[in-house]
């Protein structure tokens, strides 16, 4: 029976050659690594831009730009995180020009179950009421503040991560979520 620890090491092993590959121009180990981190990159656009299409085209400029900078990839940080990162700056920007023509809404991330055994239509409309009154707060925060909410109360990412993705620091990392929460805090108050 194997280790699932030598799995990891063998995965990553290949991983780090499909990289190597990649930066000395071959097409097909870029693809072998689209492979392996599209679906991680276009749940990530869906939860930062909330619309599926708009999420579509973060995901494909996402990649065409890790294409084009994959030579630089140092690997001071895993290629995942590298390509996090690269999602979130797409996705602002995509935003910004999103801005100009409509408003997106926020995905249907947020998920509230029912306790077990409760199921009470009372429970399930107080269930519909706070969702959509967390996504109306959610929607109102700057990007800057829901990219921080989304990366670490869905994705449970560690400040360090969500520092690294955005390119700030672990103190503003900490900061901007403290002030998303509190302010989702005060919105959420004042909406019940």
């Amino acid at each position: 029976m194997s280790n699932p620890s030598d799995r990891s090491e063998v995965e990553s092993d290949r991983e780090l050659e499909l990289i190597s590959r990649a930066q000395q121009g071959d097409r097909s180990a870029f693809a072998a690594l689209v492979r392996l981190h599209q679906d991680e990159v276009f749940t990530l656009a869906r939860r930062l831009v909330g619309d599926p299409h708009l999420a579509s085209d973060v995901a494909q400029e996402t990649l065409i730009r890790a294409w084009k900078s994959i030579g630089r990839f140092r690997g001071d940080a895993k290629l995942s995180t590298w390509l996090y990162r690269i999602t979130v700056n797409t996705a602002w920007t995509h935003k910004e020009r999103a801005k100009k023509h409509r408003a997106t809404p926020i995905d249907d991330h947020i998920e509230l179950a029912a306790p077990d055994g409760v199921d009470s239509p009372e429970f399930v409309g107080e269930v519909v009421e706070l969702r959509g009154r967390l996504k109306s707060a959610l929607d109102r925060l700057p990007d800057g503040q829901r990219n921080v909410v989304v990366m670490k109360d869905i994705y449970g990412w560690s400040h360090a991560e969500i520092a690294e993705a955005m390119d700030i620091s672990v103190t503003a990392a900490k900061v901007r979520l403290h002030r998303a929460r509190a302010r989702l805090a005060r919105d959420l108050e004042e909406s019940a």
